[in-house]
């Protein structure tokens, strides 16, 4: 930026040091070099720039490194880290880095900022789980030997030398706080680089002090042990040591881990199976009209691209060329499938049904809708902290009181302390930091958590992460999907009404008959309905399928033809006599298919999707306990106000796209309301993630849940 450019108030720019983001209008370190404005995070980061700014404008200068330090901490190499990958952390997004590792700021894993289809292993998982393995494998006997003092008659210590018993939990603990927990120690080295204290300032500090304080005693012991005060011997007169402190909290944050990156690894999974649903190829059609199976990421903007029955739509685009029924549920919600003629817009990932079209590609890639989708999944869960956060911004201030509470309890057991001052000094300064180490705030709430997960999985609730617990006493407000969430997300027959001599019963079975041999979803239900019903289901000679109108057959010897408006038209049938019971059923919320019998109108079948039984006194429940509810669905509003209706929902949003819902989403928490937000689909992916809370639908996508 030159110096007579005004900067927006949101503006950013890249510290050309450490490479982090850096707000403008807020900056306090800047400077002018060769007519150019440069911001830095810090006075360090100024004065090295000022120092020698040609090496810090060269373009291998890395992003992600802070103050001269290294950004990733214990961070092993991965195939993630490919031309052009950028690593942040999702609670402090300035953190950019083209590899894998942890915040130098709160020590949080990082995590990729796209998605790609494939999965490449992750290393820090691999690598923290083998050292969960081995801390557990040492600790447990360490343990063991620790607690065994507590036994009656404590038989292990009559049956074996104290003295090697502290020996073997020295040689056990070693390893563990060594080797397994060396990731700890260098974050909570890197946090007191940064002036950044969390837990894992904490972690490093207990454990390191803990194990430094038995090593010594254990050789004061062996080497020295006039030196030791006998107050401070134990059984066979041999010093209290800590090394199953040291080594069991380095197996339980190592457990956390663990869980923390298998449920990111899992999220990451269910992003790349939503861009799975894209085809991998497209049949592209050439000027000189020849077709060809193409990558899809060869496909350009203006090409026309074939799509046959039965395949998913490749890129965004319009119709050009046939009609079809397009399943696009997984954009709207909506199960029943909707026509496509010509100039109609179509979705990438959509399914096409049994008539083919051709399409011209308007967007492709990073900018088709799908690929927005996975975008803002990932942004929303990203702009949403752990409940680490809370314990880390605890620790900016517990860790320096821990560290001054440990120095005047040294200062105080010196100066009025009994002989041997220096000893009792010494050892009781240890004992704050060992007793201050965040057993309670790192270990006790993961395991109280950990009890009320276990209960609400026993009644089917399946929470994956505290925050989530913690922020649903909170909410005020739920917002709630429409198909699969407050219905059963599937089509039935709902109604069936002859004109006439005929009967329901022979109108059913006809539709059936004929809808038996339709790859239709509505066929699917309308047989599904015959069968329930016991209607006896013949079969359909000279079965025709006419895209976007219906289907005509011969059963039992008549012609019978089931579909819209159109095909009556097309076969000259009056259908007068449908409209006033069509009009009604559509303000119930049917889907409407007519029927005629050689020629003339014989009745009408009602389709939709069925609120579940149990949601109205859900509903109920849920506005006893003073949460508002509001729909938000894709569906049509007609449809949408009918559920509503019977449901007593006041506030109704229909017809929205996914970015409709993560904006309606994010307008409800500006106003200062805590939203739960309920789903079962990919289209309700973005809402779910930014959302307070995300309530996904067992029933549902895997990219929801």
């Amino acid at each position: 930026m030159t110096p007579n450019e005004s900067p927006s108030t949101d503006a950013v720019a890249r510290d050309p040091v450490c490479g982090m983001k850096v707000t403008i209008a807020s900056a306090v370190h800047h400077t002018t070099h060769e007519g150019q404005d440069y911001y830095f995070c810090g006075a360090r980061c100024r004065v090295r720039f000022i120092a020698e700014p040609a090496s810090f404008l060269q373009p291998a200068v890395p992003a992600g490194s802070c103050c001269g330090h290294d950004a990733a901490v214990g961070a092993p190499k991965s195939a993630h880290a490919a031309a052009g990958a950028q690593w942040t952390c999702p609670m402090h997004p300035e953190i950019l880095q083209a590899d894998p590792g942890s915040c130098p700021l709160c020590g949080m894993a990082l995590e990729p900022t796209s998605v790609s289809i494939d999965e490449p292993p992750n290393e820090e998982l691999i690598d923290m789980t083998r050292r969960l393995w081995v801390a557990a494998g040492f600790s447990l006997p360490v343990f063991a030997i620790a607690m065994s003092e507590m036994l009656p008659g404590q038989p292990l210590q009559h049956a074996v030398s104290p003295w090697l018993l502290m020996g073997a939990q020295a040689l056990l603990a070693t390893p563990v706080v060594l080797w397994c927990a060396a990731p700890f120690f260098a974050r909570g080295w890197a946090s007191i680089v940064h002036r950044s204290p969390n837990m894992f300032t904490l972690i490093s500090l207990g454990v390191g002090v803990a194990w430094l304080f038995s090593v010594v005693m254990t050789g004061l012991a062996w080497l020295a042990p006039a030196t030791i005060p006998a107050a401070y011997l134990g059984h066979g007169g041999v010093p209290g040591v800590y090394f199953e402190a040291a080594a069991v909290i380095t197996a339980l944050v190592l457990a956390g881990q663990v869980l923390e990156l298998r449920a990111r690894s899992q999220t990451g999974r269910a992003l790349r199976a939503l861009l799975g649903l894209s085809p991998k190829d497209a049949r592209r059609i050439a000027t000189d009209g020849s077709e060809h199976d193409v990558p899809l990421s060869e496909v350009r903007v203006g090409d026309r691209l074939r799509v046959r029955p039965g395949e998913r739509v490749p890129v965004d685009g319009s119709v050009v060329e046939g009609e079809s029924a397009i399943d696009e549920s997984m954009m709207t919600g909506e199960p029943i499938p909707v026509g496509k003629t010509i100039g109609e817009a179509v979705t990438g990932g959509t399914l096409n049904g049994t008539g083919g079209l051709v399409v011209v590609a308007q967007r492709v890639g990073a900018d088709a809708v799908l690929a927005q989708i996975v975008k803002m999944v990932g942004e929303a869960q990203r702009s949403r902290a752990p409940i680490q956060q809370l314990a880390d911004r605890i620790s900016k201030w517990f860790v320096p009181a821990v560290v001054l509470v440990a120095a005047v309890t040294m200062l105080l057991w010196y100066a009025l302390g009994p002989e041997p001052r220096l000893t009792h000094a010494l050892v009781n300064a240890i004992a704050v930091l060992i007793i201050a180490c965040p057993c309670a705030l790192g270990l006790a709430t993961p395991i109280s958590i950990m009890v009320a997960t276990g209960r609400g999985a026993g009644a089917g609730v399946l929470v994956k992460s505290a925050e989530a617990l913690q922020r649903l006493a909170e909410v005020d407000v739920l917002v709630v999907d429409k198909t699969g969430t407050l219905t059963e997300g599937r089509a039935v027959v709902t109604h069936v009404h002859a004109l006439g001599e005929w009967t329901e019963v022979e109108i059913l079975g006809l539709a059936a008959a004929l809808e038996h041999g339709s790859e239709h979803p509505l066929a699917a239900a309308i047989v599904r309905g015959a069968q329930d019903r016991g209607v006896t289901v013949g079969a359909a000679q000279g079965f025709r399928s006419i895209t976007g109108e219906g289907v005509i057959g011969r059963v039992a010897g008549r012609e019978v033809a089931l579909g819209n408006r159109r095909l009556f038209d097309r076969q000259g049938v009056d259908a007068s006599e449908l409209t006033v019971p069509t009009d009604r059923q559509r303000l119930e919320g049917d889907t409407v298919v007519w029927l005629a019998i050689d020629g003339r109108a014989a009745g009408l079948i009602g389709v939709a999707d069925p609120i579940k039984a149990s949601t109205a006194s859900a509903l109920a429940e849920l506005r006893a306990d003073g949460l508002e509810i509001i729909m938000l669905t894709g569906d049509h509003r007609a449809t949408a106000e009918v559920v509503a209706r019977r449901l007593g929902i006041a506030r109704v949003e229909a017809e929205v796209m996914p970015h409709d819902k993560l904006r309606i989403i994010e307008t409800l928490q500006r106003e200062g309301r805590i939203v739960a937000m309920a789903g079962d689909g990919i289209n309700d992916g973005p809402a779910l993630a930014r959302a307070d809370v995300g309530i996904a639908m067992g029933t549902g996508t895997d990219v929801a849940i």
